[in-house]
């Protein structure tokens, strides 16, 4: 077959076609939640987060009854108007204690968090960033805290520390940023050798302000992934110390506090132990389904 001119025709210029903008331009940061608010388990979690919390903050103000109130009339009363998760042996209102462990275990999750976040970002962002000797010493000392499980040594702190609300967050406060300090560490690594550090460097800018105003907001996703995964592990351990007696002291209301008062008693009165068993379980994959979305949704190779 012979190919003629006939055959041919030029392709029309279409210059303000050419030059039109199809989608508009978005962050990465928008891009990240429009994509978290496709994510239904993601979304699901971050509303149940945000009823707990709302629950946590204002459910013991409003309710007409104190997490350490007793009554001898009202023992074991199982769910009723007047209370309607029942009541435990001493006649405490069931919600009102579950409300007030809410707002306990919300606090050590969130603040525990902070801490790692604050002590992991920093320690692994310098260890990352100045590399050789440094490097090896400050990794060295998380690897021999890392040899030991991070709950063995918050039962031993709190066993020094005595039990109480402000001695769980310094216990997890003292161990809980490994983790965070080893992701950071591998992430400076991997940014360090930019384009951007060495514009930096190249217009003088020191080595702090490189590593807090550039490398460490390259490195938010993975550091926002971590700290949100990390809120749930807090709470499991300090419900974990309430329940073995190293937690919060009576009479606070603990979610561990309360599966523990309930577990002599679960055969007569199963309710006591289910209500904060579910607080628990429901908070906890609220908060991962949460960092399974932010994972996904902050992942860059994943981004349309």
């Amino acid at each position: 077959m012979e190919y003629t001119a006939d055959m041919f025709k030029p392709v029309e210029k279409d210059i303000e076609g050419a030059e039109a903008i199809v989608r508009p331009s978005v962050t990465y940061w928008q891009d990240a939640w429009r994509r978290l608010k496709q994510n239904r388990l993601a979304m699901i979690g971050l509303w149940v987060i945000v009823i707990i919390t709302l629950i946590a903050v204002f459910g013991p103000v409003l309710s007409p009854y104190s997490y350490s109130d007793q009554s001898l009339f009202d023992q074991n009363m199982y769910v009723s108007k007047e209370h309607w998760l029942g009541t435990d042996d001493l006649g405490r209102d069931l919600l009102t204690r579950i409300m007030y462990g809410a707002r306990i275990s919300l606090t050590v999750g969130f603040l525990a968090s902070l801490i790692n976040l604050t002590v992991g970002v920093v320690y692994g962002g310098v260890s990352g960033y100045y590399g050789g000797h440094i490097d090896n010493i400050m990794m060295r000392i998380v690897e021999i805290l890392s040899g030991i499980p991070l709950l063995l040594y918050v039962i031993l702190l709190m066993v020094v520390l005595k039990p109480g609300l402000q001695n769980i967050l310094i216990a997890l406060g003292l161990v809980y940023w490994l983790g965070m300090a080893r992701i950071v560490r591998g992430q400076i690594l991997s940014l360090k050798e930019q384009d951007y550090v060495l514009a930096a460097r190249t217009i003088g800018a020191d080595n702090s302000r490189i590593i807090y105003k550039h490398l460490i907001p390259n490195a938010m996703g993975p550091i926002i992934v971590t700290a949100t995964l990390n809120i749930p592990q807090a709470i499991f351990t300090e419900a974990f110390l309430s329940f073995i007696g190293l937690g919060v002291n009576a009479p606070m209301a603990s979610w561990g506090v309360l599966a523990n008062d309930a577990l002599p008693s679960f055969r007569s009165y199963p309710w006591q132990l289910f209500f904060p068993a579910i607080a628990i379980s429901i908070t906890m994959l609220a908060f991962n389904f949460l960092g399974d979305g932010l994972r996904d949704a902050l992942d860059p190779k994943q981004r349309k």
